[in-house]
């Protein structure tokens, strides 16, 4: 039976029998996590279980947005709290090296955490650059506001994962820093040349452009396409994304259930596949949602599901590590500097 280019959502900490169904009969390429989704560590390992079993698929991947910050689905008391991407930026304009260390170390010491509960893919690095007067939905996200030090610590953040046995994603393909407006709410729209984008906002990916999985940018550019977001804009996607920036990866939206975009669910999916994307993401676990989603996705084929295959084949057995003293280390770091 065929895979579907559909990453999932679940609606809650188990399976329910309409799920583990739905699951079974249309084989989802892969699933995401969110807080509801998480309670204990044990909980955990039986849902990621649970979820490759409905879909009979042993390797479908697992995704979690795992940043640190206030983007984190695992937190205290049960798991440890890692800091915010801007404060990797603030290390290295510092010390450069210590900077991309901690970036570096906080990723890897994020994979430990997430391949223990069965989790295998983490939506990092956020490679946006915001710009002043942005809405902060990147803000301080962002590990710093000039694309050279954006790509130098998303490099060492995409490399800890790796080295952890978990994929990165990059996000948001091919850049968020300037939206006006919060796409999980409104549709942003960024007026910036052509030109003035090709040296700010597109190099970071570019430079990463060789990483495993991209999630889009739910977001216009007006002097590439005006009328689409780059999510549903072929034009975006194969003139900058896979032209400008190189990226022969997996290209996955962002959640198909935001705002920003318009028509309903199952339009949304047939724009964003028509566009490009190799596979579509919805998040909130709503099974009625999921299944007009299904309706109107497809199988896995061509370019889509060998640039899936691809990603299935890099996963790797984490590096060893000693990971006290890791952790040790990694709090030194990003200790806060005495004035």
């Amino acid at each position: 039976m065929p895979v579907s280019a559909f990453i999932a959502g679940c609606a809650g900490p188990t399976l329910s029998a309409a799920e583990v169904a739905f699951f079974r009969r249309t084989r989802p390429w892969g699933f995401i996590l969110f807080k509801r989704n998480c309670e204990t560590p044990e909980q955990i390992r039986a849902l990621t279980s649970a979820l490759r079993a409905a879909a009979d698929r042993p390797e479908a991947p697992i995704l979690i947005d795992q940043e640190g910050g206030r983007v984190q689905r695992l937190g205290p008391p049960t798991w440890p709290s890692y800091p915010e991407g801007r404060i990797f930026g603030e290390i290295y304009a510092r010390n450069r090296v210590a900077g991309l260390t901690a970036a570096r170390l906080g990723a890897r010491l994020i994979a430990a955490d997430l391949l223990a509960l069965g989790i295998d893919v983490d939506c990092l690095p956020v490679l946006d650059v915001p710009v002043e007067g942005a809405h902060d939905v990147i803000g301080r996200r962002a590990y710093g506001t000039t694309p050279g030090v954006v790509a130098d610590l998303g490099r060492a953040a995409a490399q800890g994962l790796l080295d952890g046995g978990v994929l990165p994603v990059i996000k948001h393909i091919p850049g968020h820093g300037r939206a006006g407006v919060d796409s999980h709410h409104h549709l942003p729209v960024v007026d910036t040349p052509r030109a003035i984008l090709e040296t700010t906002d597109f190099p970071p990916f570019r430079a990463c452009a060789d990483l495993p999985l991209a999630m889009t940018a739910h977001v216009v550019y007006t002097a590439i396409d005006p009328d689409r977001p780059a999510t549903t804009s072929k034009t975006v996607i194969d003139e900058v994304i896979r032209g400008f920036v190189g990226y022969d990866g997996c290209l996955m939206s962002d959640d198909l259930s935001m705002k920003a975009l318009a028509g309903s669910l199952g339009e949304r999916t047939a724009a964003a596949l028509d566009a490009g994307c190799d596979l579509v993401l919805h998040c909130n676990g709503d099974l009625a949602e999921m299944e007009e989603v299904a309706a109107h996705c497809r199988p896995l084929a061509g370019d889509a599901l060998r640039r899936a295959l691809r990603v299935e084949a890099m996963r790797r057995l984490p590096a060893v590590v000693d990971e006290s003293a890791a952790r040790e280390e990694f709090a030194r770091l990003t200790a806060t500097p005495r004035v």
